[in-house]
């Protein structure tokens, strides 16, 4: 279910940043794990984030407030891996170089299915930051491409096309990770 459009005041109040904003920290912290790839990065990255929400929390317009906090928490997740892990900032994308052919056979399909939830953990792992991020805020937060490009500042053509790569590299992975068990 969608958040309710809402702007809030310029002083906002604590129990009104709470209504707004609480309903989304599962959301937040979510991407922010799959973002960090630990638990304990991923509470500080969600604890940082609702401190600049809260904060800023006078310049939210209205709009959905799960977006825009998810935007927060992406970009605090950024910022925190970069003063602490280095650049380990999204790569551009090139597209002679990244792009696989992927189609969905029969055989795949079967192999998609078998896949149990630690497996596919582990291949969303496995992805890159880019490619994992737009899967989480998808296929797991529920996001419209919309919603997505404005969160991770991409055009939708960027957001549609990242996302049919990640979902084609996420199957790879399982397959191979399927192949090994056998």
């Amino acid at each position: 279910m969608r958040a309710k459009e809402t702007r809030l005041p310029e002083n906002i109040s604590a129990s009104e940043f709470d209504r707004t904003f609480l309903p989304h920290m599962d959301a937040a912290y979510n991407l922010a794990r799959w973002l960090m790839r630990n638990d304990q990065d991923a509470q500080d990255v969600v604890q940082e984030a609702f401190l600049r929400a809260f904060r800023f929390a006078g310049g939210f317009r209205g709009g959905d407030a799960k977006a825009w906090l998810l935007a927060i928490v992406r970009n605090a997740a950024f910022t925190w891996m970069k003063r602490n892990r280095g650049d380990n900032s999204p790569v551009e994308f090139d597209e002679s170089f990244h792009v696989e052919e992927f189609t969905e056979s029969g055989l795949e399909a079967d192999a998609l299915k078998k896949a149990d939830r630690a497996m596919v953990q582990s291949a969303l792992e496995d992805l890159a930051v880019e490619f994992r991020e737009v899967l989480v805020m998808r296929d797991i937060e529920g996001l419209s491409y919309k919603e997505i490009a404005q969160v991770a500042d991409l055009p939708i053509g960027t957001v549609m096309s990242r996302l049919a790569r990640a979902r084609g590299r996420l199957a790879r992975l399982i397959k191979k990770r399927i192949g090994k068990e056998s």
